[in-house]
C-alpha cells in the first residue's frame, strides 16, 4: 500500500542536493573545465556575450528604411474619380476628412456637404460646415471644374494651394536643380 501526502515546499533530499551543489560550485566548475579542456568556461562566456546588447563602438550603422515623415499633416483638397471631395494629407496620402460628394442628376452637378442631415456617418466639424455652407446644394455649372473646386474649397478652409499647383504642372528640374533645360554636352569632352 502506497501513502501519498501533500507537503508544502521542496522535499528535504532536494534541499540537501541543492545545498551540496552550491557549496561545491567552484570545484564542479574546475572539474568541468578540466574534463572539457576549457570548453565549459568558454561556453558560459559565449552565452553571456550573446545576452548582451550590441555596442555601437566604432560601428557605422546605416538605416535602410525610408525617410521619416513629419507627424504634422499637410492637408489639401482632393476630388476623387467617384466624385468624393476629401481633405487629404500630402505627407502620406491618407484621407483626413470627407468633405462631401459631387452628385449628378439630370445633367446638373451639385455638391452635397458631409453632414448628419445629408446621411453621412462621419459628419464634418462645425467650422468646416460653416466654411463650405455657401457651396452646399448649389448647382455647379460645366465651367466650374474640379480644379476650381479644389481652389475654392482650399481658399475657404484656409489651406495653401502650393501643393495642388505643383501637382498639376510638370517639373522641369534637371540634375543640377535650376529648373531650366541645360546643354551638358561640354561635360562629355
Amino acid at each position: 500500500m502506497d501513502i501519498f501526502s501533500k507537503r508544502d515546499g521542496p522535499r528535504p533530499e532536494d534541499v540537501r542536493a541543492k545545498r551540496l551543489i552550491s557549496e561545491n560550485a567552484g570545484t564542479i566548475r574546475r572539474l568541468a573545465d578540466q574534463i572539457s579542456n576549457g570548453g565549459f568556461t568558454k561556453m558560459r562566456q559565449d552565452e553571456a556575450r550573446r545576452k548582451q546588447a550590441p555596442k555601437p563602438d566604432g560601428l557605422l550603422i546605416y538605416s535602410m528604411s525610408t525617410a521619416a515623415r513629419s507627424d504634422d499633416p499637410d492637408p489639401y483638397v482632393r476630388v476623387s474619380l467617384s466624385g468624393r471631395v476629401a481633405l487629404v494629407d500630402s505627407n502620406n496620402g491618407h484621407q483626413i476628412q470627407l468633405l462631401g460628394e459631387l452628385r449628378r442628376s439630370f445633367g446638373a452637378q451639385r455638391f452635397v456637404l458631409a453632414t448628419a442631415a445629408n446621411g453621412f456617418v462621419s459628419p464634418v466639424s462645425a467650422e468646416i460646415e460653416a466654411a463650405l455652407t455657401q457651396y452646399e446644394d448649389v448647382e455647379l455649372g460645366p465651367d466650374f471644374t474640379e480644379k476650381d473646386i479644389v481652389q475654392k474649397f482650399g481658399a475657404c478652409l484656409g489651406l495653401s494651394d502650393k501643393w495642388q499647383e505643383n501637382r498639376d504642372e510638370p517639373e522641369l528640374q534637371t540634375e543640377k536643380g535650376h529648373g531650366i533645360a541645360e546643354d551638358d554636352s561640354s561635360e562629355l569632352l
